[in-house]
């Protein structure tokens, strides 16, 4: 068998077992990947992931048994007390309504009440006791979960959601475009997952799913079911305008019910869409982020949290005030780089719908794609400067290792039919790409006019080739991109390499090409292994060549 489980709750599976692919599918339920080397890779079973396992319905034994389905030895004694006493743990904190503006937060273990009621983190919150447990305010919905669960006490919250004003909203059968639009079988699932017909049970939480799968078709049809004024969260004005012409192409919407809360227009329609960087704009450090109030302007039914990985702090405070609301959030990756994952479980909800990557893929619903990393020489020329530099330092000239020009001119001649995207990290670097190969290019910079006009250029075929800035990470729609040259990126951000794998998944006749441009024995090449482990984790081959 692949698997051997380890007393510290490790998990360590053989790559080159005949059953590694079923294992893999079956771990990535509930346990996370660590490490990803050639042969051997190791998954960690913690608290948060078996929570989200328990929201998904998997039961435990589920879990045993195939643990012990697929393990090579005996599985330590301690790991399978660890894992039943860490997923019990997820339902013993129930939060209903009470009376008189009071919430009950049932405790279902008098040991975890003798706990609640001398931790000095939380006892701030109870303002009585019943013989099922715990009363609080009901301004407090947010607080206590969030601060709960960094006890290690997640709770289920069943006090249901305050009815938003009415703004009914249709799918079209056949889109704008005079194409015939129907929903994907687990584009229906997550919307149902999400809502729970209704009930208290549903209606906040996660959907995670690769991009190019459709995840704002979900959105939209989550707005249609919710029938309620709804405001959308986006991370870029390019963003906002897509999600507009999504609703205008998909839905039966009056172009007039959508508004735009941006730096060019600030207006509130039934359908709002904003950016997260207009929620936390203010004038300094100091001042107030006024545009906060969006949340309370109007009586939304649903909050929409796009790329919901990348809240800020301020977004997650203004949301612990709104859990009244129906909350979704829409990622390729729960993965964030500043280690929240358990506020966004607090405070929009846990996952409740997830496709592996390579499962969409194989039913064609995403385009079959290839990673290589380039492994290249280092300039002779940037050598004693890498050398003398810290180790910041080091990271940017490898980065901006000029021979790497010399591979994106080869790529590009390979692929010469494809449409190529060349995206960095560093600006100084493509820009100099771009100059060089005399190709167009976007950075933040680029003004968003200019920006629409290349990007549909791209789209149309006018285009090929664009080199882009990291403002390319996040949700823009260019749905024919097969090839993406990666030149730099942010460090080991595994969440980097998701969005950026993302660009070129939408399906398409031909497979798509990931390639990484790595210096060789540098500390670039460290922080590569890190953005590999998204890769390995959602079942692509990552092949490694030198130049």
């Amino acid at each position: 068998m692949p698997l051997i489980v380890q007393s510290d709750h490790t998990l360590m599976v053989e790559v080159k077992h005949p059953k590694y692919t079923d294992c893999r599918d079956f771990l990535a339920a509930f346990a996370e990947l660590e490490k990803s080397p050639e042969f051997i890779h190791t998954y960690r079973i913690t608290p948060l992931s078996l929570w989200n396992a328990a929201a998904l319905e998997i039961e435990i034994d589920e879990i045993f048994d195939g643990l012990k389905k697929y393990s090579r030895y005996d599985i330590p004694q301690n790991v399978l007390a660890d894992l039943r006493d860490w997923y019990s743990v997820y339902g013993k904190l129930i939060l209903r309504p009470y009376k008189n503006s009071m919430l009950l937060l049932e405790v279902k273990s008098n040991i975890i009440l003798d706990r609640l009621l001398h931790e000095e983190t939380v006892t701030k919150y109870w303002r009585g006791t019943t013989s099922k447990g715990l009363l609080i305010d009901i301004k407090d919905r947010g607080n206590i979960k969030h601060d709960l669960v960094k006890i290690a006490y997640p709770v289920k919250d069943l006090c249901g959601f305050t009815k938003g004003d009415d703004f009914n909203l249709k799918l079209l059968e056949i889109d704008r475009d005079d194409n015939i639009f129907n929903l994907r079988d687990y584009q229906k699932e997550a919307v149902e997952a999400f809502y729970h017909s209704g009930r208290e049970t549903g209606g906040n939480g996660i959907i995670v799913l690769p991009c190019g799968s459709g995840k704002t078709i979900i959105g939209l049809a989550t707005i249609a079911r919710v029938s309620n004024q709804t405001l959308i969260i986006s991370t870029n004005n390019v963003s906002v305008h897509q999600w507009r012409n999504e609703l205008i192409s998909k839905t039966d919407i009056n172009p007039d019910d959508i508004g735009e809360f941006t730096g060019l227009s600030k207006v509130i329609k039934p359908i709002t869409i904003t950016t997260y960087q207009m929620l936390t704009y203010r004038k300094n450090r100091d001042a107030k982020f006024h545009n906060l109030d969006l949340f309370t302007l109007q009586n939304w039914g649903l909050i929409l949290y796009d790329e919901v990985h990348m809240l800020p702090a301020p977004v997650f405070r203004a949301t612990v005030d709104i859990q009244a609301k129906r909350r979704m959030g829409l990622t390729a990756t729960l993965v964030r780089e500043d280690g929240k994952e358990d506020e966004v479980f607090a405070l929009i909800g846990p996952k409740r719908y997830d496709v592996p990557w390579k499962v969409l893929e194989n039913k064609g619903f995403i385009a079959e794609a290839y990673c290589t990393e380039y492994r290249i020489q280092m300039d002779k020329g940037i050598e004693m400067d890498y050398a003398l530099s810290n180790k910041r330092g080091k990271f940017r000239i490898a980065a901006e290792n000029p021979t790497k020009v010399k591979l994106v001119k080869e790529l590009i001649n390979n692929h010469s039919d494809d449409k190529i995207l060349v995206i960095g990290q560093f600006i100084r670097q493509i820009e100099k790409i771009a100059k060089e190969l005399k190709l167009p290019i976007i950075t933040g910079k680029t003004k968003n006019a200019e920006r629409e006009v290349l990007y549909n250029k791209f789209r149309n075929g006018e285009l090929s080739i664009l080199v882009v800035s990291k403002v390319a990470n996040f949700a823009v729609d260019l749905p024919d991109a097969s090839v993406l040259i990666q030149v730099s990126g942010t460090y080991g951000s595994r969440q980097e390499e998701a969005q950026r794998l993302g660009r070129i998944l939408r399906p398409k006749k031909k497979r798509s090409h990931f390639y990484s441009l790595v210096s060789q024995g540098t500390t670039e090449q460290d922080f590569s292994i890190n953005r590999q482990m998204f890769l390995v984790e959602q079942g692509y081959k990552y092949e490694i060549r030198y130049f």
